[in-house]
């Protein structure tokens, strides 16, 4: 087993990691930090929860450790998709750094520019930060990029989902080209590969996993519902979520709740807190000290559950998580293995179960067609009793008022018709002259022919009833 000293790392790096508890590296660890020190490309693939944030905060802290910042000029730069995952590797960097003098700033959104401002002035040795907050700072004129060395961009499949593309296409082109890069993502969508192919030279590639593969230490499960009546599906759906919580016992010391939509994240946390669950939500909307409380109290401990959206999702490193729960399928298959990422890490065993409706189904469907395994079916805990109970509701349910009345009025006209019936136009117009006349207007039709017999309403030709004076010649005509 490869060890750590084995790996030529600083010597006060080793020390802060042995002091950190950790005593062997992981596979993306061993592949990456090699060729990272000697300068090269590195394009990393690996499941969430294996360690790449200390695959490239290692080489780079033994790099950095000689040589001196400038000020407005860092020396290098980390790339993150969101706040919390930036400030994540901000903490690795404290960690590994105790017994190096190297400064740092943390670039990210909801902070102010002026603190930020003051680190950036002094010189920083790290640089780490949220792509527009980044270039916030770059076209403030507070920031130069032309001192980059070491370049990172972690979890880059995310940054394709939240449309940070084309910034961190600008990004680079504010970079050296002579700068190192290191590249990290869970999965390699052609977006994804395009880039490295473009801003990337002759990278070490690393994959010690299957893309998009989940931890084999995480179980997995589904839960089929189908709600009584659409109007009722959120109600119905959050009971199913509390029935899974309470089935689940003492086993589930904490969890973390993921909705699609930030509106649900709020909702749910509402809901399971009015039920006696400590839950809090946490999603891009709220504040970033806000944010920050929910997500320390979490990793303390002092909150059980954590509703979530993505922001949430990606590369937070909370150790003893023992459940996940995917109140919402997601839209997007990748989505689904990094939620369920955040349990069973570092060895340790996690359990995720999704609740899936009718309409989520294709997604499921995309979702096992990407992890290449179906997701075991687990039985609803409320049973048939929502379905069950609308169809004792329907049945009790009187007709509508107005279908009654409607079939009342047809049954009593049908039996005046019956009863009585009335002489119809056809009938009571008899075949008179003077009659025929008075109802004749301008087009030669009988005024009531638009509800009587076509036969008794045809259009009278001359015949008979040719004029005297058509039948004179002209002579006679004139005469008269």
């Amino acid at each position: 087993m490869t060890k750590f000293s084995e790996l030529n790392l600083n010597p006060k790096v080793l020390k802060a990691i042995e002091e950190a508890g950790y005593e062997s590296p992981t596979p993306i660890q061993v592949g990456a930090i090699p060729p990272a020190l000697e300068g090269r490309d590195v394009l990393g693939i690996a499941q969430t929860g294996t360690g790449k944030t200390a695959s490239f905060t290692l080489p780079m802290i033994t790099m950095l450790a000689r040589g001196r910042a400038r000020a407005r000029m860092p020396r290098s730069l980390v790339l993150c998709p969101t706040r919390e995952l930036a400030a994540q590797v901000a903490e690795n960097f404290d960690t590994y750094t105790k017994h190096l003098k190297l400064s740092k700033a943390l670039l990210i959104g909801g902070v102010s520019f002026k603190e930020q401002d003051k680190l950036i002035d002094k010189g920083v040795d790290v640089l780490i930060a949220t792509p527009g907050r980044l270039l916030d700072h770059f076209e403030r004129g507070k920031l130069l990029l032309t001192g980059v060395q070491i370049m990172v961009v972690d979890e880059a499949d995310r940054m394709l989902d939240m449309g940070f593309i084309p910034d961190i296409e600008r990004i680079f082109s504010l970079t050296p080209f002579t700068r190192q890069t290191l590249f990290f993502s869970a999965t390699m969508a052609p977006e994804i590969e395009r880039i490295t192919n473009t801003f990337l030279s002759a990278p070490e590639r690393i994959e010690v996993a299957r893309q998009a593969t989940a931890s084999e230490t995480i179980e997995q499960g589904v839960i089929m519902f189908k709600a009584s009546r659409r109007d009722r599906e959120g109600s119905e759906k959050r009971k199913v979520l509390r029935s899974v919580i309470d089935a689940e016992g003492d086993a589930c010391t904490n969890a973390i709740i993921f909705c699609n939509r930030k509106t649900d994240v709020d909702i749910v946390a509402k809901s399971l807190k009015k039920y006696g669950y400590d839950a809090a939500p946490i999603h891009g909307d709220l504040d970033q000290s806000q944010r920050t409380r929910t997500l320390d109290g979490f990793r303390d401990g002092s909150l059980r559950f954590l509703c979530a959206s993505d922001v949430a999702a990606r590369g937070l490193d909370v150790p003893s998580v023992s459940h996940v729960f995917n109140y919402d399928v997601p839209g997007h298959a990748e989505d689904y293995v990094h939620r369920i990422g955040r349990t069973g890490r570092a060895g340790r065993d996690g359990k995720a179960i999704m609740i899936c409706v009718p309409r989520d189904e294709k997604n499921l469907a995309d979702i096992e067609a990407l992890v290449q395994n179906e997701i075991p079916r687990l039985d609803n805990p409320l049973g048939g009793a929502p379905a069950s109970e609308a169809n004792a509701e329907k049945e009790e349910k009187p007709k509508p008022t107005r279908t009654r009345s409607r079939k009342k009025d047809t049954s009593e006209n049908d039996t005046a018709v019956h009863a009585s019936p009335e002489p119809s136009v056809a009938t009571e117009v008899k075949d008179t002259p003077d009659d025929k006349n008075r109802g004749r207007n301008r087009g030669g039709r009988s005024r009531s022919s638009r509800g009587g017999d076509r036969e008794a309403n045809n259009v009278v030709g001359l015949g008979d009833h040719t004029p005297e004076f058509i039948g004179l010649s002209f002579k006679e005509r004139c005469a008269s």
